[in-house]
């Protein structure tokens, strides 16, 4: 019998919850620093419907879909109905498996659903991270002896140690608790320990205010000395500290706040310089700029010298950084106010001395065993795009902090070994310490995507940026900011809070059976043959996301943070100390030319091999669901053709928009993901004949495309459903050889069941079907149909263009290409002269381009196109375009004009025909032109 995800799967209720709420997994993600988020409500769906079955009957399988539906309106809906289908479909408790598991999301929702669930990651650190999401928060750990702490009664004041809560306020949060939680309050004790021995160990190197309060952090830069006069100078790419605006005080008056800048002064003299905040916007030049029309207009930011106004070219300010010549400069330190407001002041010299302090203070730092205080662990070659700063002269992951950032994290690693150690002596097994002490790394891990010299000021927000800014690439800056001993944002308190908040939102939220995680390969999995009732993944894709390169940086800390708790955790076969790459399956974004072996043959022979475990262990009767996320058709044939050579056939695939839910780490902005299903390819496939195979395919689509209305799908997302009746087919042969006996290629059969899709769903032109007209014709008037005047991606054009058989010279001036996309050209951008032969579209868009010009500009047109009888085809496009654009579009009046001018539109056409003017005029040349001209180059 079919699962239901070969048959049916939630798309609306999948794309509706992963926007926001429960089904958008922010809260889950929030636990732990990884990359591309799974929203917890597609993993649920992938799971039940991977495990629940496809009935026969048509009211069994309405039941299915509603209960299903029903499931996805919150984390408990419909549980116990939906736990009482899984086990009728598998009396023997379902086991779920998901191979690439990373921060386990995927197994978190299978243990929610009471499965057998199993996580299994090649990384380490996200292994640590997915034991803490669906592993830890579920085991029963109430006879674990109490922790060696009370409540920081006898110690200073919270605001001196760091504590998560001050004394007066931990009886009446205990008393508004409704669910006192052990492990929840045992992290949170631990958190508060860990904070506050933090805080001491670094109150020397952070001053206090003359009101007892810490500074809310400082801002930093890079200094180089120029290459002409040898001056050190600042790089700043940004003067405004705080954006102007209204706000309300304390007591709740409202404020007109100038917000506040700084600028650069220097003494020429002396060769020095130092850092002016003032109320207001900027006065003057940031010394890091754009090159605007200058001679250096394509070096992007250079920087200009304050001394003596040199311009340096960002190779030459890149060099001088690579060579060494790098300084940090303590510019400006910032405070909270009573109402608060973010305060920027001049930095007391006091405060420029402590961080001299901390920078010595780091030099005598004991090691962590065999691991040296600092991270000394080497950045492998071929990471100048996932490890910016190894462009400006980083060599060791070490190397991304200042020196009071560096130390910082030392003695935060220090206070979570201490109290891991005083736990253990208190007869805490093992396990509990780890557990204790993972949520205290997986705190520091946070705190560290905004403790490197990639953390920005983020002005608007009065908040520090975080370094992943572009996908899984972890930035660098010459300006940033270092998060003090405050409670504001970034700081060891305020993240605190938040991971317990999280925890115990996870534990309440829905009850659990612990997960399995563990690390291990997807190439050689530990389960036995047919063991398995549902594989469901989302694996990597391509060189999407550089997964271990990206997280070392939170690696060869946590390695430190987890010394006591977990000493095995440090151990790796890498040369330089890092997370091992041997069998990670990804292709390193520029890593061929310094010689990494992850390339595109070593992603496809991994990931085939990957693919034919799952389908080893996957039972006869299971699926092997897989998400994923990629728009590009290369991809996508790749993986297709993978799961071909390891013998799974995709039997169904549907879209759903997942990503809308927020970011975070390396989210890589994937608008739409596939789910697909998979089953073992039968033994005694026999060969199939093209032809034979697209009618199959097309009769397939015919059947399945009745189903999926009743399902809500739109459009496009039949489309991108249509992979899995069309796969399903091809899985259904050896191999299909085309009329010269040669093997067809998987994207022919691709390209089949989109336009089964476009013939199937009988799009009208008026009263003519879309296959009467002319190629270009017919491809403009589905593009619309499809997607109107919306922004689509280049993988959308991709995909179009594959299936109508069509280059991109084929479709020029017809699709606008665009910065973030492509969509349908206004009439006014097309520049599209017409002749006798031209296309249909391309006289309607002609006609459109001349209305505002009259009646005789448009009989023009006609006359010259031929068009002097009235063209049932041409006029049955007018009418329909008039029919797909709402009121607002720029086009719309054009196309109603047209269509309710007809007639006198014929006459004049011929009148210019018979007075000799056949020359339609060609009008609004713009920026089309050269737009089109770039069109070859979109794929």
């Amino acid at each position: 019998m079919p699962r239901m995800i070969e048959r049916w799967f939630p798309c609306a209720e999948v794309s509706d919850a992963a926007g926001t709420g429960w089904g958008s997994g922010n809260t889950e993600s929030s636990l732990w620093v990884w990359f591309a988020k799974r929203p917890t409500v597609q993993a649920k769906a992938a799971v039940l419907t991977s495990l629940l079955p496809w009935p026969d009957t048509e009211a069994e399988q309405d039941r299915l879909r509603t209960l299903v539906r029903g499931a996805l309106q919150g984390h408990t809906a419909m549980q116990t109905e939906v736990e009482a289908a899984i086990r009728a479909a598998h009396p023997d408790g379902a086991t779920v498996l998901d191979p690439f598991s990373g921060r386990a999301m995927i197994p978190l929702e299978a243990s929610r659903l009471r499965t057998r669930a199993y996580g299994i990651d090649y990384s380490p650190f996200a292994t640590l991270g997915g034991w803490l999401l669906a592993e830890a928060p579920f085991q029963d750990w109430s006879s674990e002896p109490a922790l060696p702490y009370t409540w920081p009664a006898a110690r200073a004041p919270a605001e001196d140690t760091g504590a998560l809560f001050s004394d007066a306020e931990i009886p009446r949060r205990r008393a508004r608790s409704k669910h006192p939680d052990r492990l929840v309050d045992d992290v949170e004790l631990f958190l508060s320990e860990v904070g506050i021995r933090f805080r001491l160990s670094m109150a020397e190197f952070y001053p206090l205010n003359t009101d007892r309060s810490y500074p809310w952090g400082y801002l930093w830069a890079s200094t180089l000395p120029c290459d002409n006069c040898g001056r050190r100078f600042p790089l700043v790419g940004e003067l405004k500290l705080r954006l102007p605006g209204k706000r309300k005080d304390r007591d709740g008056h409202t404020f007109q706040d100038l917000g506040q800048s700084f600028r650069i002064e220097v003494d020429h003299e002396a060769g020095t310089f130092r850092a002016v905040p003032h109320d207001g916007g900027p006065s003057g030049q940031p010394t890091r700029q754009l090159a605007g029309r200058s001679k250096y207009a394509s070096e992007g930011k250079i920087a200009v010298c304050p001394f003596c106004a040199h311009t340096h070219p960002k190779a030459v300010h890149t060099r001088l950084s690579k060579q060494g010549l790098r300084r940090d400069a303590l510019l400006i330190a910032a405070d909270i106010d009573e109402n608060g407001l973010k305060v920027f002041r001049k930095p007391e010299p006091e405060e420029i001395e402590a961080a001299k302090r901390a920078a010595l203070a780091l030099e005598k730092e004991e090691p962590f065993g065999f691991l040296p205080a600092c991270p000394d662990e080497r950045i492998p070659p071929g990471n100048t795009w996932t490890i910016q700063s190894v462009n400006y002269g980083d060599t060791t992951y070490g190397d991304l902090c200042e020196a009071r950032q560096s130390l910082g994290l030392v003695r935060l690693a220090r206070a979570i070994n201490e109290v891991s150690a005083e736990c253990q002596a208190a007869e805490q097994s093992p396990e509990y310490v780890k557990v204790l002490a993972g949520y205290a790394t997986a705190v520091m891990m946070r705190k560290i995507r905004r403790s490197t010299r990639g953390a920005r000021l983020e002005v608007g927000r009065d908040g520090v940026g975080d370094i992943f800014v572009n996908q899984s690439a972890v930035t660098v800056s010459y300006d940033w900011f270092e998060s003090g001993l405050s409670d504001g944002p970034g700081s060891w308190s305020s993240l605190a809070k938040k991971t317990v908040t999280t925890l115990r939102n996870i534990r309440t939220r829905a009850s659990a059976t612990p997960g399995h995680i563990e690390r291990g390969t997807a190439v050689a999995l530990s389960f036995a043959e047919g063991s398995v009732d549902a594989v469901v993944t989302d694996p990597p894709y391509d060189d999407m996301i550089d997964y271990s390169d990206s997280s070392d940086l939170f690696y060869v800390w946590a390695k430190r943070a987890m010394a006591m708790a977990d000493p095995e955790f440090a151990m790796s076969l890498h040369p330089d100390g890092v997370q091992e790459k041997d069998d990670e399956i990804i292709i390193k974004r520029g890593g061929v030319p310094a010689g990494d072996h992850r390339d595109r043959t070593h992603y496809s022979k991994m990931i085939e091999r990957a693919y034919a475990e799952m389908a080893r262990v996957v039972s006869p009767d299971g699926v092997v669901t897989i998400v994923f996320g990629s728009g590009d058709r290369d991809v996508w044939l790749r993986m297709l053709s993978a799961l071909t050579q390891a013998e799974l056939v995709v039997t169904g695939s549907w879209p759903a928009k997942t990503e809308a839910g927020g970011g975070g780490a390396g989210s890589a902005n994937i608008v739409t993901t596939v789910t697909l299903a998979c089953r073992k390819a039968a033994s005694d496939r026999g060969v199939g004949r093209q032809a034979a195979v697209e009618s199959q395919i097309k009769a397939e689509i015919k059947e399945r495309i009745s189903l999926w209305l009743r399902s809500g799908l739109a459009i496009t997302d039949m489309l991108m459903a249509s992979v899995g009746p069309a796969m399903e087919v091809v899985g259904r042969y050896r191999e299909i050889l085309d009329n010269r006996g040669e093997k067809a290629g998987l994207d022919r059969f691709l390209n089949i069941a989109r336009r089964a899709v476009r013939e199937v769903s009988a799009v009208p032109v008026d009263s003519l079907r879309l296959e009467e007209f002319d190629s270009r014709t017919i491809f403009a008037l589905w593009w619309v149909r499809v997607f109107k005047r919306d922004l689509r991606s280049k993988a959308d054009l991709g995909w179009e263009l594959m299936a109508a058989d069509l280059s991109p010279g084929d479709v020029r001036n017809l699709i606008a290409q665009e910065p973030k996309g492509v969509r349908f050209a206004l009439a006014s951008q097309a520049a599209i002269t017409v002749g006798p032969d031209s296309p249909t579209i391309d006289v309607a868009l002609a006609m459109a381009a001349a209305y505002t010009d009259g009646i005789d500009a448009v009989g023009a047109v006609l006359a010259t196109a031929g068009k002097l009888e009235p063209d049932e085809q041409l006029w049955a496009a007018l009418a329909f375009l008039e029919s797909m654009f709402p009121h607002p579009d720029p086009d719309f009046a054009a196309w109603s004009w047209l269509n309710r001018n007809r007639e006198p539109l014929q006459r004049s056409a011929v009148e210019q025909h018979v007075m000799g003017r056949p020359e339609a005029p060609v009008r609004r040349r713009t920026t089309m032109r050269k737009q089109s001209d770039t069109q070859e180059g979109l794929f």
